[in-house]
């Protein structure tokens, strides 16, 4: 069995010997292939559907390895117990349902060593939740596959609830101890820029023409919502040149 770029991008960043939740297994791939390989000791794949939960369920089979991979049906975090897992993986989902899940399974979440996200939309939104709550931020990646750009982080929970400080009523800025990530960031990525990730740097390219040739698509119409829609592209091409002014020598 062979992972797809995106799901060994977000087995990668299971740390070596943690035990794992993966939420939303699906086909339990990511438990089967680090179990298979010795990377960690044990797994429990949960999906909140049946149909997915037994495809898991024989696919673990099939490996071999129903006495170290167990299921479980379980609407995100709620048929795991505190300490049962030191390392959770929710991949594939929405950013709403992603956030939905933490919120809901707080007290488990605060038991984990570590959360390997890597939602599938509204990004930005994930990423201010996971600052606002006081998570840390440990890394970041993205990858491509067949045209498609998936961001990932992993990220620390909090132990305690962390001070939500905002910079100012009308600021977008999220802070977060030390940390302050300006909209910019909370868009791309704050390591992601930082690193100067070459995949992200294909995106903002692309991203660019889109909404360059969109623009220019909407030239000479003047209804007012052309006008609100050329609005919102203009600024949305200002933060991708922002963001691409990071990777300027």
């Amino acid at each position: 069995m062979e992972l797809s770029k995106r799901l060994q991008a977000v087995a990668f960043y299971v740390t070596a010997g943690y035990r794992l939740a993966d939420i939303g297994t699906d086909h339990a791939y990511i438990p089967i292939e680090l179990v298979r390989t010795g990377h960690i000791p044990q797994a429990i794949a949960m999906d909140v559907n049946r149909g997915p939960l037994e495809r898991a369920e024989e696919n673990i089979r099939e490996h071999g390895l129903s006495a170290q991979i167990r299921t479980r049906l379980s609407d995100g975090f709620a048929a795991l117990g505190e300490g049962e897992a030191q390392s959770v993986v929710i991949a594939g989902m929405g950013g709403g349902l992603t956030i939905r899940i933490l919120k809901e399974g707080e007290r488990v979440v605060g038991a984990l060593k570590e959360c390997i996200l890597q939602p599938q939309s509204e990004i930005e939104k994930v990423r201010a939740f996971l600052l606002e709550e006081g998570f840390l931020f440990i890394a970041e990646d993205m990858v491509e596959e067949d045209g498609k750009y998936y961001p990932m982080m992993k990220v620390a929970p909090p132990q305690r609830k962390a001070d939500r400080t905002g910079v100012g009523p009308d600021s977008r800025d999220i802070v977060c101890g030390e940390a302050v990530w300006d909209e910019m960031e909370l868009r791309y990525g704050k390591y992601l820029l930082q690193n100067r990730h070459p995949v992200l740097r294909r995106y903002l390219e692309r991203e660019q023409r889109i909404k360059k040739d969109i623009l220019k698509s909407l030239e000479g119409q003047d209804s007012r919502r052309i006008l609100m829609r050329r609005r919102e592209l203009e600024k949305e091409l200002e933060y991708i040149e922002k963001g691409l002014m990071s990777y300027a020598v």
